[in-house]
């Protein structure tokens, strides 16, 4: 159990958004018993002398960025989307290619070697096909773990997933250009980018392409596989993937966690041991050189918090 309380970074996305000062923010996570941290992106450009003044004091370990990290200028609030590698817009595959190499030198300056990045989505100009099949489900009152066994919720799934890999299909040959473009400097500086699992229907790449995509990259030290519990657990839950599966095919590129629970109404980032995740199973995938981040809900208490710390502890230690 020691081992793993030393080794869980706990991400500011708690945090963040109610903090003005960067040492105060670090030193609250810190004062919950956390060695490691990790920056998500919600970091505004304010909070980081704070952050870099903690650092050079030794009172933390920065475990992984979560691109952008810190946030544009400008922008005040979480927005790891904002600018895409999937976009039609060359303009702003741009500017994410900017705020990510923002991200690899706040990372460099920092000596950390992980940088968790979102792969964009795809983008339907009238009806977004998950919308429509959310709208529906919201209106056939079905429970989230009841998805999977509606013949007609299967039948509109598999109707959007058709459009949407229909659609993946330009989207993928963007994302795989900006990557290129991206992976020469994280390799330079010695990063390595961790693609995460998404939960949304529409944001790529498809999960049961994530692995090939990987080996398209062919830098397999320097662009891997970053697992949220959540994220997956909501796909298991829709009957897009098995979990255990998605984990044993990924396991060879996997590099870190993002440790949250969904409950049965299909919620994520609450405190793990309460909802619908499996983490014994989970914890058959842990090696000791992974990353694990417990990735909370800001309207989570302290005691949630420390919940969670504890619970992680045992069943993975």
């Amino acid at each position: 159990m020691t081992d793993i309380l030393d080794r869980l970074s706990l991400s500011t996305c708690w945090c963040s958004a109610r903090h003005t000062d960067g040492f105060e923010m670090v030193e609250e996570m810190v004062g919950l018993g956390f060695k490691r941290i990790e920056l998500s992106h919600g970091i505004r450009i304010s909070l980081v002398p704070g952050i870099l003044k903690a650092v050079e004091k030794g009172i933390v370990e920065i475990s992984s960025l979560h691109n952008f990290c810190p946030l544009p200028g400008g922008v005040q609030q979480a927005a790891p989307n904002l600018y895409q590698p999937s976009s039609r817009d060359s303009r702003e595959r741009d500017l994410w290619f900017r705020y990510s190499m923002q991200t690899l030198d706040f990372a460099q300056k920092l000596g950390v070697e992980r940088v968790i990045m979102h792969s964009g989505s795809i983008y339907f100009f009238f009806v977004s096909a998950e919308n429509r099949l959310e709208k529906w489900i919201d209106q056939s009152e079905i429970t989230a773990n009841e998805l999977k066994e509606s013949e007609a919720f299967l039948k509109r799934r598999d109707k959007a997933m058709k459009s949407i890999r229909r659609a993946s299909l330009k989207a993928m040959d963007r994302i795989e250009e900006s990557y290129g473009r991206l992976l020469p400097e994280a390799k330079s500086r010695g990063i390595q980018l961790c693609l995460e699992n998404r939960e949304g229907m529409e944001e790529m790449p498809i999960d049961s392409e994530y692995d090939a995509f990987l080996q398209s990259l062919n830098e397999p030290e320097h662009a891997a596989y970053w697992h949220d519990t959540g994220h997956a657990q909501i796909k298991h839950q829709l009957g897009l993937l098995d979990h255990r599966s998605h984990l044993e095919k990924m396991a060879p590129r996997l590099t870190g966690f993002h440790l949250h629970e969904v409950t049965e109404s299909g919620r994520d980032h609450q405190v793990p041991g309460t909802g619908t995740i499996d983490f014994r199973m989970i914890s058959e995938f842990v090696r000791p050189e992974h990353t694990l981040v417990l990735e909370l809900s800001p309207k989570l208490t302290v005691e949630e918090v420390l919940a969670s710390r504890d619970y992680i502890a045992q069943v993975l230690g």
